[in-house]
């Protein structure tokens, strides 16, 4: 049997590549919300820089295969030529104010979902709903008018990958150099100033999870490849998947759950395997009526923000960063800003505490 034909290699990736993901994830502890609140208050870079070493590892290793001919990301939906700015701004901010509200991103909840946390389940049924809603239902229609009406369109540049726009606007392929340049600059960042040895196991979580990137590249363009029915290249990202995932529970249509699905449910058993063996599982709950309604609200807006803005911490931030996909740093420098502002809101009462100038002692 043609195991890259199979009709289910796509989805028995995805939940291998998403058990791995879970268990580096779940057992180092990554988390990108815990990463900008650490930065923000406490001026540590750490967890950022674990973030972005998954960055760095997902583009080296994708642009490697795309430059080897392995895989073909051209048909990713990362770089289809129109940019919708407003859904990458607007969503980026939902998103990020969402998962400060929540206490996670949406990849961060499936992993505390592997670890008993009930509060987690609600979130992401929560965030599923709207998630629909924004895509399919009353919602899209707003979704339509703000974003797909007034997107960008980079048919000159064929697609909307950084290196594609530079080589359109000065008339030479520049795409390798500009691929360089950003893991340059990204290897920079992330081992510039040394790694202490506290946050090695969490960088190497953060690489762990760029090379699972990598492979759901490698998994869904191998599939596409040899397969009868249409297949999706895709990587990683959780918001939609995961709506997908709930979907396929309740109202199985027929259609084979495919790689995005699989690597939900990864994600969920890598997790619990890792909390298992750390013996850390807690069955949590929501304390009271004003934290569940706070995980509600926060889990609306990730939903909603999620489809607007194509993305999450792991879909934008790593999976669209492989493919240089120009909204890519766009949503993450929104989805940090929201997150701010929502920590903002949540530890200092001010949403817009930030931008507030803090008074200064008087010298003595």
């Amino acid at each position: 049997m043609d195991i890259l034909g199979w009709q289910w290699f796509p989805f028995a990736g995805g939940i291998a590549i998403g058990v791995i993901a879970g268990f580096a994830a779940r057992y180092a502890h990554f988390c990108s919300l815990n990463a900008i609140e650490r930065w923000a208050y406490a001026g540590d870079k750490n967890g950022l820089r674990s973030w972005a070493l998954a960055t760095l590892t997902a583009l080296v290793l994708t642009q490697a295969m795309v430059l080897s001919g392995i895989v073909d990301v051209s048909q990713s939906f990362y770089l289809a030529p129109v940019l919708g700015l407003t859904g990458a701004i607007a969503g980026g901010l939902m998103f990020g104010y969402g998962m400060a509200l929540t206490g996670t991103c949406s990849f961060g909840a499936l992993v505390r979902l592997g670890g008993g946390s009930l509060k987690s389940l609600v979130a992401l049924i929560m965030m599923s709903i709207f998630a629909l809603a924004a895509q399919k239902g009353l919602l899209s229609i707003f979704r339509v008018m703000t974003v797909d009406d007034v997107a960008i369109d980079l048919a000159p540049a064929r697609s909307q990958s950084i290196g594609d726009i530079i080589s359109a606007l000065v008339g030479i392929d520049l795409a390798l150099p500009t691929a360089v340049a950003v893991a340059l600059g990204l290897a920079a960042f992330v081992f510039g100033g040394g790694v202490p040895r506290k946050a090695r196991t969490r960088m190497l979580a953060g690489a762990v999870v760029g090379v699972c990137i990598a492979a759901g590249w490698l998994v869904t363009s191998l599939a596409a490849t040899h397969a009868f029915a249409p297949v999706q290249i895709e990587a990683g990202s959780f918001v939609v998947p995961v709506a997908d995932t709930v979907m396929q529970i309740i109202a199985y249509t027929g259609v084979l759950p495919d790689y995005g699905v699989g690597l939900v449910l990864g994600v969920v058993a890598g997790a619990a395997g890792a909390a298992l063996i750390r013996r850390d599982v807690r069955w949590e709950a929501c304390d009271d009526a004003r934290e569940l309604s706070r995980h509600i609200a926060g889990a609306a807006l990730m939903g909603v923000g999620g489809v607007m803005a194509m993305g999450c911490t792991i879909g934008q931030a790593v999976s669209a960063f492989s493919v240089l996909a120009i909204s890519a740093p766009i949503v993450v420098v929104s989805i940090v800003l929201g997150a701010r502002m929502g920590l903002g809101h949540l530890l200092e009462g001010s949403s817009f505490a930030m931008f507030q100038r803090r008074g200064r002692a008087p010298a003595e």
